[in-house]
């Protein structure tokens, strides 16, 4: 399971002595905590590993946004701290898909629902992450159903 990946992980980098990847692996383990706590009063019960999954892509967005945010401000130090904590926890996100595997998911989805409008961009996007919500950054996928829809 991906949490007990993060926990070994936590405690080799803690033996090695690795101060900023064992601060990332316990930052990702305080997020995974939290999303629990959360869940504790939910009715909906999430399968473990979509759960962590589903916050080490909350993380890696914030990542981005803020590397990019850091970088325009000429804060180039704090855009590579982000960017190593990034690369931390990438490491356990399962591989993304590339922009053509992308596309021909999209297109298999499509054919399946019989979309042709951006009406069906609900129904298309809904499947698209049932299917492959892991191994896609939505918002990217959001934009490529557009495009194919229009």
């Amino acid at each position: 399971m991906l949490r007990d990946d993060i926990k070994t992980a936590t405690i080799t980098a803690m033996k090695a002595g690795d101060k900023d990847r064992t601060a990332a692996l316990r930052l990702i383990g305080a997020k995974i905590k939290d999303r629990d706590i959360e869940l504790r009063t939910s009715s909906k019960q999430i399968e473990d590993d979509a759960l962590v999954i589903e916050v080490l892509q909350k993380m890696s967005k914030q990542r981005r946004e803020s590397i990019t945010m850091y970088v325009d401000g000429g804060r180039q130090e704090l855009a590579d701290k982000e960017q190593a904590e990034l690369s931390v926890i990438e490491e356990f996100l399962p591989k993304q898909m590339g922009e053509p595997e992308t596309k021909a998911a999209i297109e298999a989805i499509k054919q399946e629902l019989g979309a042709t409008s951006v009406k069906d961009m609900g129904r298309v996007m809904g499947e698209l992450k049932a299917r492959h919500g892991a191994e896609l950054d939505m918002s990217k996928a959001s934009a490529l159903v557009k495009e194919s829809l229009a």
